[in-house]
């Protein structure tokens, strides 16, 4: 299915790598205006965004920390200022944080997760609502994970944090659907990066991680794209209030005790 955002104006948040950047790459390729969220590698979202252009769209770029409240008050301004609106965020801003059972947590570096992965996506809902309830439309798709329903040893901040925001989809969902937009979450599995190659790249623990998801891979930055490009298009239209798991069936299987 060709998926088409002609005109649509999307907020991507932490789209400087990873998945991020592939859902700005496709949002751009399907027609979308960009507004391309970073937090730290202006160097990496000016490549992107230059990447997007020669894809024929629209991109700008916004330097925000998506845990400080006042400044994604700042660039959800600065994104309605340059398009006028606001007709898609995505909140996909998001870290792990560091491996700590609950009893040796640091406390800061917790709240730092929840900030993030939490707080976060209810800062930027919370701007961008303000115009969406005006045009009468609008989606809002929350990045979470297979780990909002499968608990994950030495991340507990993480797993909360994704247990909490499925949880604000649906309340989100419920409270705006009269006006309008929808509000849906996207829990993607084992999804190849930069990020997490010490696993995929060692024979023996990508080994353990395979043994754990049915379709007996893992899935790919462009997967997760397509699947967040129909459920922000006219497609999905009557989607709300769910959480979509895009995981090769990993939350299917039974004998998941270390996370992944």
């Amino acid at each position: 299915m060709d998926i088409n955002l002609k005109g649509k104006r999307a907020l991507i948040t932490g789209a400087s790598s990873g998945l991020g950047e592939s859902i700005a790459k496709k949002f751009g390729a399907a027609g979308a205006k960009i507004g391309l969220n970073f937090h730290s590698h202006p160097d990496a979202a000016e490549k992107i965004a230059s990447e997007i252009k020669a894809l024929g769209a629209e991109v700008i770029n916004i330097q925000a920390d998506v845990s400080d409240s006042g400044e994604v008050k700042n660039m959800v301004d600065t994104f309605v200022k340059k398009w006028g609106g606001v007709d898609i965020l995505v909140n996909n801003a998001g870290i792990d944080g560091k491996h700590s059972l609950i009893y040796e947590s640091d406390i800061s570096e917790w709240e730092k997760v929840i900030k993030i992965n939490l707080f976060g996506p209810f800062y930027c809902a919370r701007e961008v609502v303000k115009y969406m309830i005006n045009q009468k439309k609008g989606v809002i798709l929350n990045m979470t994970s297979v780990h909002e329903v499968i608990p994950w040893s030495g991340y507990s901040g993480y797993t909360a944090a994704k247990a909490g925001l499925s949880m604000l989809t649906k309340t989100m969902a419920q409270e705006l659907g009269s006006s309008g937009i929808r509000v849906l979450s996207l829990a993607p599995g084992a999804i190849q990066t930069a990020i997490n190659k010490s696993v995929w790249s060692n024979p023996a623990t990508l080994k353990d991680l395979l043994d754990k998801i049915p379709l007996g891979r893992m899935g790919s930055t462009d997967e997760i794209a397509d699947v967040a490009a129909f459920l922000v298009s006219d497609a999905a239209s009557y989607i709300t209030g769910s959480t979509i798991f895009a995981d090769g069936a990993m939350i299917d299987y039974a004998n998941f005790t270390h996370g992944g």
